[in-house]
């Protein structure tokens, strides 16, 4: 099995961060494609414009934006896509830009791929 890590894509990359997977939607402001050390962006895998919107990054909804964002996932090809980059790398680090590390859509999908 795979272990699947989590950091901000705007840290350095770390020694034994393996294959790194941006989940965002959005390309994160202010960092070069070349400077962000990315393998794989699965953009389709972020959640949805309108979801995103209506989280606003607020802890307080977080709980609901993952029951939400879990649904979207539901029949969403980018999640498969997901799993079988995890399937073939013995250590994947899904990055993500948002500021707060424990209320975002890659706590979500770390969950769902462990």
């Amino acid at each position: 099995m795979s272990t699947v890590l989590l950091a901000r894509v705007y840290d350095p990359p770390g020694d034994d961060d393996g294959f790194r997977v941006l989940v965002d939607r959005v390309w994160p402001r202010g960092i070069r494609k070349a400077d962000a050390h990315v393998d794989l962006w699965l953009r389709e895998v972020g959640p949805s414009t309108e979801l995103r919107r209506w989280f606003g990054h607020d802890p307080e909804r977080f709980e609901e934006f993952a029951r939400r964002y879990r649904a979207e996932l539901a029949g969403n090809p980018a999640a498969e896509e997901l799993r079988a980059a995890v399937r073939e790398h013995p250590r994947v680090t899904l990055l993500y830009g948002a500021r707060d590390a424990e209320h975002n859509q890659a706590v979500v999908l770390a969950e769902l791929l462990r």
